[in-house]
């Protein structure tokens, strides 16, 4: 399969300007700010069936159409801020496909009539920062950015902007309160961004792979990029495989591909030939799926994989054997989630500290089988309960892992 997504696997040196430039690099950008109205860009985007590649899901085009024409100026944001356990897709695109990430940023930026765009990197990231700085000077030298750009009047600016590194960044609020200096927590919504954003103005937040995409949208059309991948999800998605496999990495598929494909075709199998026992198809804010050979022959896109119980997410797979027992892995989750908790809301600031104790004491070999029951207890108290999805990501592992496999739970309570 050709790369759309991760082409430096088959060009080299793309990540530099005259490479990028000489395989097409910056004709998509040209083509929308000199031959498109920003709705027809909008409207392409949509056509094309793209859908967020953050975790959501949720429609491109249909989330950029929703920007506020009433009220300016408008901001555009790049969430490059990829806290999600077990997801480094976005970090291989902006280290080694830049400009492609960027140009469909500045593409999208056009499409919403902003100025001044945003790349929000977590603090852990200062190096990828300083690589897309150097990227930016590059266009702007080259005249990509800056004013009056083709002569067709439109200007753009794009800067970074370094987080602290808190998981919580990634939602897209906490996002926007941490790139106006303040603490990184959810807003309450409504509103939303593409009315209320950054600096109270509206804003439109993507994903970088998401826009990673863009481009080549505009290059190749909607319809090529609805011939690949399903019905329900459009296109391909780099695919985060790690845990228990031989080949760890980023594999870019189609939607559909399934995961016997994944995890025995690209990713090597599994080591010492054991076999599959969970996947975690979005990496730590998943349910768990208990696996069997129906399972491993299902197509991963957004629809089919909530059929087995679970999401696709980020589609950060984390696979795991049948030498790591299930209450492991929870006391894994709890423990980060509970680490990265903003504290804003008393269901998961305090949720999240109930349930670390309670698996701390089981992983002890001190628990008993009314400290499995009262782990479920509480997370199930929490669902619902939450400002914002991290105290619902809690519980997932927590609640799927002790229905699904309650024999790992009654083997470490010794009950």
């Amino acid at each position: 399969m050709t790369h759309i997504l991760l082409r430096h696997r088959e060009i080299p040196d793309i990540h530099k300007l005259n490479v990028y430039k000489k395989n097409g690099g910056f004709a998509s950008f040209k083509k929308a700010v000199t031959k498109m109205k920003p709705n027809e860009v909008t409207d392409l985007v949509k056509s094309s069936g793209l859908r967020g590649r953050g975790g959501a899901g949720f429609p491109t085009g249909m989330k950029w159409s929703f920007i506020d024409n009433r009220n300016f100026p408008h901001y555009f944001v790049a969430n490059a801020d990829e806290s999600e356990p077990g997801t480094f897709k976005d970090r291989e695109i902006m280290e080694s496909n830049p400009f492609q990430f960027l140009e469909g940023l500045a593409i999208g930026s056009y499409a919403v009539g902003a100025n001044v765009a945003y790349i929000y990197l977590r603090g852990e990231s200062w190096d990828i920062a300083t690589l897309l700085d150097e990227k930016i000077a590059e266009m702007e030298k080259a005249g990509y950015l800056g004013e009056n750009l083709f002569g067709k009047g439109y200007s753009l600016k794009i800067y970074t902007h370094l987080g602290a590194g808190a998981y919580i960044c990634g939602e897209e609020t906490a996002l926007l309160e941490s790139l106006e200096g303040k603490r990184g927590q959810p807003r309450l919504r409504p509103p939303f961004p593409p009315a209320v954003g950054l600096y109270g103005k509206p804003t439109i937040i993507n994903n970088v792979e998401t826009l990673a995409n863009v481009p080549m949208i505009l290059a190749n059309g909607a319809e090529w990029y609805k011939s690949m991948g399903t019905a329900d999800s459009a296109g391909v998605k780099v695919f985060s495989l790690s845990g228990r496999v031989r080949k760890p990495g980023n594999y870019e598929l189609p939607f559909g591909a399934t995961f016997r494909q994944l995890i025995y075709e690209h990713g090597g199998g599994i080591m010492d030939g054991h076999p599959v026992k969970v996947i975690m198809p979005a990496g730590a804010s998943s349910s768990l799926i208990v696996v069997d050979d129906k399972v491993l022959d299902t197509p991963m896109d957004y629809a089919t994989v909530r059929t087995l119980g679970s999401e696709l997410g980020s589609a950060s797979v984390i696979v795991i054997d049948d030498t790591v027992s299930v209450d492991w892995i929870v006391s894994r989750t709890v423990s980060f989630f509970k680490h990265e908790s903003c504290g804003k809301c008393t269901p998961c600031r305090e949720g999240t500290y109930w349930m670390q104790n309670i698996t701390k004491r089981i992983g002890a070999g001190k628990g008993t089988q009314g400290d499995v029951d009262l782990l479920l207890n509480v997370a199930k108290q929490m669902q619902g309960k939450c400002f914002c999805a991290l105290g619902e990501f809690a519980t997932m592992a927590v609640v799927t892992g002790i229905e699904r496999f309650p024999q790992d739970f009654r083997k470490a309570v010794k009950a």
